[in-house]
């Protein structure tokens, strides 16, 4: 897909409320958390769970899932190189009209490629973009197929899968690295809360 190119007709509106005067109102800074990892790494469930822990603490919060987002806004995309390149482009900026409505706003997706996902962290100032690289062994992934997505990769039915005809560029210099096939699910969460805490994002108890 081509990305149509900026019109020099269009101007940047600033608004009269700035993102810090949103953040004043909610008590915290928002930040985009950044969820990557194989299809069965555990993404989805993790940043849900995050939210949730967030939200009971009064965080405004919101998720923008993979498969959500495919049903509507992406809903044109195939799954070629060049589409997941475009997917993950629309991804980093809603991401970042999210967070300057002072909301921490968390993503769950693929997103194989380091290029992409380095675009949508030049996408925000220093500091607002949090990458959690969820690691888990592929063999593991497999296991879970909560999708049948595997099983259906492997017999040809889907067609450039990630980790299976497609590749997954893990992340070098993630802000966090969660391994799901080891750590629960409350340990998770427990040490996302701990970075957010320690990059001064909430001020929360764990």
């Amino acid at each position: 897909m081509n990305t149509p190119s900026k019109s020099s007709n269009t101007v940047w509106h600033h608004a009269t409320v700035a993102r810090a005067d949103r953040e004043r109102l909610h008590g915290h800074k928002s930040a985009i958390i950044w969820f990557t990892g194989l299809s069965g790494s555990g993404k989805s469930t993790l940043a849900h769970a995050v939210e949730d822990r967030l939200f009971r603490q009064g965080v405004s919060t919101f998720v923008l899932d993979g498969d959500n987002i495919r049903h509507g806004l992406c809903s044109d995309l195939s799954f070629s190189n060049e589409d997941r390149i475009e997917n993950i482009r629309r991804i980093g900026e809603v991401a970042k009209l999210i967070i300057e409505a002072g909301v921490i706003t968390l993503t769950a997706f693929i997103s194989p490629f380091k290029s992409d996902r380095n675009a949508a962290r030049n996408l925000v100032p220093h500091g607002d973009f949090l990458e959690i690289y969820c690691q888990c062994p592929i063999e593991t992934c497999e296991q879970r197929d909560v999708k049948g997505l595997y099983k259906k990769a492997r017999s040809g039915q889907i067609p450039h899968f990630t980790g299976i005809a497609s590749p997954y560029e893990a992340p070098e210099n993630p802000e966090l690295v969660v391994n799901t096939h080891e750590q629960s699910l409350d340990d998770s969460v427990a040490s996302i809360m701990v970075l957010l805490r320690s990059r001064g994002i909430v001020s929360l108890t764990p």
